[in-house]
């Protein structure tokens, strides 16, 4: 079930809004305020595991889960944003503030909840590609497909033992076979 905010605010009015960091998080689409559907077991099972290999495979980047990711006049939290070490914005201590960022994550990983509609999901990773991003995941736990979207071609199906392909910089060695097997709670 997707909660809207009645009188869709403009993108600066959302952003000021108090409840858009509540988990989960609430998004700024095509004029609509949208809470993200309740993750469940897979979904968090496969978003964390996702973020510790690809955190493992690179010192260069960084997966960072529901990260507010603001730009194009759209703002979404992917369920992971994978970004250059170097483009985290940093307040005057250092630390990673806690507002975001302001641009189109190299990589984003969309996990398909049962609930939530494909083309949504789609079309955020297709509005990353358009601002720079480099790279899109959506996975189908269902399905156990991963449909890899990049800016200069078709998306790509990914199924059984396919390797999975990263962005450059992260070497992550993994398949679609073995991502799914981190389902798996016993045996």
């Amino acid at each position: 079930m997707v909660i809207a905010v009645p009188n869709p605010p403009s993108l600066a009015e959302f952003l000021r809004l108090p409840c858009i960091e509540e988990s989960p998080a609430w998004e700024f689409i095509n004029g609509e305020a949208i809470q993200k559907p309740m993750p469940g077991g897979k979904h968090s099972r496969l978003q964390l595991c996702m973020a510790a290999a690809i955190n493992a495979a690179t010192s260069l980047y960084e997966a960072l889960p529901e990260l507010r990711c603001t730009f194009g006049g759209k703002s979404i939290a992917p369920d992971l944003a994978v970004i250059a070490k170097e483009r985290l914005p940093a307040d005057e201590n250092g630390d990673i503030i806690s507002t975001g960022v302001d641009f189109a994550p190299e990589w984003i990983i969309e996990i398909l909840s049962p609930d939530q509609s494909q083309m949504k999901v789609t079309r955020k990773i297709l509005h990353s590609l358009r601002h720079n991003g480099q790279m899109g995941w959506l996975v189908d736990p269902h399905e156990r497909v991963v449909l890899v979207y990049r800016p200069d071609r078709l998306p790509d199906e990914m199924a059984g033992d396919a390797l999975l392909p990263c962005i450059a910089g992260v070497s992550l060695q993994l398949t679609v076979e073995q991502m799914f097997g981190w389902l798996k709670v016993r045996g």
